[in-house]
């Protein structure tokens, strides 16, 4: 398969999309006879560095595949490890490409908004003749199950609080609730407070609390999240981008905290139950989800939003509604990958179905063996199999958790035994 002009042999190819064009083998492809030295680093909060050295061709008859090849490159890193600057080392040709791309009017238009907004900073790729050492920040977290602690997970649909004394749960609730539907900050603000209180009240006193929440979060500020998605932007950077300091410091006052995104708590959950690091864990369901610990049983900091992260080199890959971009990982290992697939193994799905409901139909058809919804999942697992080999290269985990709905019933397992 020729992509850019790179010879891509691929095995193995989804029943049902066979364009799929992994990006793991592309990349094999491109980098087996490049030889011009290129390096490229992503600045991220608190002066952490994502540093990569790499080759490119250099020549002009492979300039669209260098262009694609750095460009998917700094994409990936910063969707796995965040960053509002990109320093470019070694040719000014790929420098001037990717200041172009990552502007208001580049191809990756959206990128260059999204991660100034959430570092509340300009975005900007800059030229550099030496180019800056890598460094993390990670810190650690779980396994402290002495003195009285509470833990909060923030839900979609539901809220979650726990009091723990010295590793034994004593309370916890789940409470219903509608984040992602209201406008008014302040009903997410007496919602924590109030689950927090609930907790508290259980203990004789509260040494620290753990906050897991889907979104973005740095230095435990909350930059991107969809439970607030109704808020008006107006009332964001003073309601919401403080609201777990704000809620823990006014109920509790001064005591540690920390607040996760949910995938890094997952994969610390699973650490912590295999008594074993360096986890890299993926929810299937209505996105994709990511989180990571390290070797260390650290939790990095990182993004690891792997939904945006690209998969697919095909040129008509499927495109995600969200972000403009094409063959990033939603649109292979989401209930959005499901609904795809579906379509192409001739399975019906009423538009009048919510994407949730759609998922339903087609594990419905499974549960009954139907050989149709067995492609849909075969292809999946096809998917994943060539991309846990990329996973695989970007965090060199040692194990992966799958988890979500889309992994759940018979298509789980197909996945799994195709994926490995």
């Amino acid at each position: 398969m020729d992509i850019f002009g790179i010879s891509v042999p691929v095995k193995n190819l989804p029943e049902l999309d066979r364009d799929f064009v992994p990006i793991q083998l592309f990349n094999e492809a491109f980098l087996k006879d490049a030889r011009k030295p290129l390096g490229i680093a992503v600045e991220r909060a608190n002066g952490e560095m994502a540093s990569v050295r790499t080759f490119i061709h250099g020549t002009d008859a492979l300039r669209e595949a260098d262009h694609y090849y750095i460009r998917r490159l700094v994409k990936t890193l910063l969707w796995m490890k965040g960053g509002f600057r990109v320093y470019v080392c070694g040719d000014e040709d790929s420098f001037r490409y990717l200041r172009e791309c990552f502007s208001a009017t580049g191809n990756q238009a959206f990128d260059w908004d999204y991660f100034a907004n959430i570092y509340e900073r300009p975005f900007e790729v800059v030229q550099t003749e030496v180019l800056p050492a890598a460094k993390d920040c990670p810190q650690p977290a779980g396994g402290h199950l002495d003195g009285c602690r509470i833990g909060f997970d923030a839900g979609g649909s539901d809220r979650k609080v726990s009091a723990v004394i010295n590793g034994e749960t004593v309370y916890s609730e789940e409470v219903v609730w509608f984040p992602k539907l209201n406008a008014d900050p302040d009903y997410h603000y007496e919602g924590i407070v109030s689950a927090l209180k609930s907790a508290a009240a259980h203990m004789p006193r509260v040494d620290a609390v753990g906050v897991s929440s889907a979104g973005i979060y740095i230095n435990n500020r909350t930059m991107s999240a969809s439970l607030f998605l109704k808020v008006p932007p107006e009332l964001v950077d003073t309601k919401v981008k403080d609201i777990y300091i704000r809620a823990i410091t006014d109920t509790f006052g001064d005591i540690p905290y920390n607040v996760f995104n949910d995938g890094d708590v997952t994969a610390l959950a699973g650490a912590m139950s295999l008594e074993d690091t360096n986890i890299l864990g993926i929810a299937m369901g209505t996105s994709e989800a990511g989180g990571y610990v390290d070797e260390r049983g650290y939790i990095t900091g990182w993004l690891n939003e792997l939904a945006f992260i690209p998969v697919d080199v095909n040129p008509a890959a499927m495109q995600d509604e969200w972000s403009l971009d094409i063959g990033c990982g939603v649109k292979y290992f989401s209930q959005d990958g499901v609904i795809k697939l579906a379509g192409a193994a001739g399975i019906e799905l009423a538009e009048s179905l919510s994407p949730a409901e759609k998922l339903k139909v087609v594990q419905g058809l499974m549960a009954e063996d139907s050989s149709a919804a067995a492609d849909v999942y075969t292809s999946i697992g096809c998917y994943l199999g060539h991309t846990l080999a990329y996973y695989y290269d970007l965090y060199k985990c040692c194990h992966v958790l799958l988890l979500g709905r889309v992994m759940s019933g018979k298509g789980g397992d197909i996945i799994i035994e195709e994926s490995t």
